[in-house]
């Protein structure tokens, strides 16, 4: 994939282009530091993907992005979490945050990989089964994250919304549990009863709890129990 990177930091161009040399579907064929330079470059080299930031002196990520006539698959990488809704409406394939994670890249390049789709499309990215590395957007009332599903501790229903719990914010979502456990990965997030959904990962303790239950810690020190319907289940999850 023939691919640009457009951000005004040169260190962190430098950064990015040591990480994609890793990759042998990525061919960077220039950097920018500037919209102005970017345009000019993404209208003469028509690339497959581009690597964008958004504050830049002078025109924005999204100013360049309105003034294209050929229009690359974009992967916004940018310090600021402030902008996710609005990459998300116009299309981005991904949004990283600085500083760029390996593994996060890693995430984004295989999404976008040839032979991974025939094409690359916005539909591709957010359907299907949800892993830790991915990052959903969540909006409750004024307030918008942008968070990797690895950093939410649990999800908690509520009628017909969830709530969602990370770091210390937990925001009610318009969603069912039932709907948001068909795209999860089970081996990362388990039902443990019928109002939560858990993060393996965050689980540092287990113990017996009553009618054949069992009761979990995370490692935020909250307590949520299994019920004995799910517990046998828990327990084969986490066997060798």
């Amino acid at each position: 994939m023939r691919t640009l990177i457009i951000d005004d930091e040169r260190l962190a161009r430098k950064e990015l282009n040591t990480l994609l040399s890793q990759y042998p579907d990525i061919e960077v064929i220039g950097e920018c530091s500037n919209a102005d330079e970017a345009r000019e470059a993404i209208h003469k080299h028509k690339p497959d993907l581009v690597f964008l930031d958004i504050q830049m002196p002078g025109e924005s990520g999204f100013d360049l992005i309105e003034t294209l006539e050929y229009h690359p698959a974009i992967i916004f990488v940018t310090a600021y979490d402030t902008y996710a809704i609005r990459a998300f409406e116009i299309n981005a394939l991904d949004y990283i945050l600085k500083p760029v994670d390996e593994e996060r890249l890693a995430a984004a390049i295989y999404k976008v990989s040839p032979q991974n789709s025939d094409s690359v499309k916005v539909e591709d990215v957010h359907d299907g089964p949800l892993t830790g590395l991915d990052q959903i957007f969540l909006k409750d009332g004024e307030k918008c994250w942008f968070v990797a599903l690895k950093d939410i501790r649990y999800f908690e229903s509520e009628g017909n919304y969830v709530r969602v719990f990370f770091e210390n914010h937990k925001p009610l979502i318009l969603k069912s549990l039932n709907n948001l456990e068909k795209r999860l990965n089970e081996k990362e997030f388990f039902r443990i009863n019928r109002k939560f959904i858990v993060n393996l990962k965050e689980i540092i303790h287990i113990e017996p709890w009553f009618n054949g239950g069992l009761q979990i810690k995370l490692k935020s020190g909250e307590t949520l129990q299994v019920s004995r319907r799910q517990a046998s289940r828990f327990k084969e999850m986490l066997s060798l």
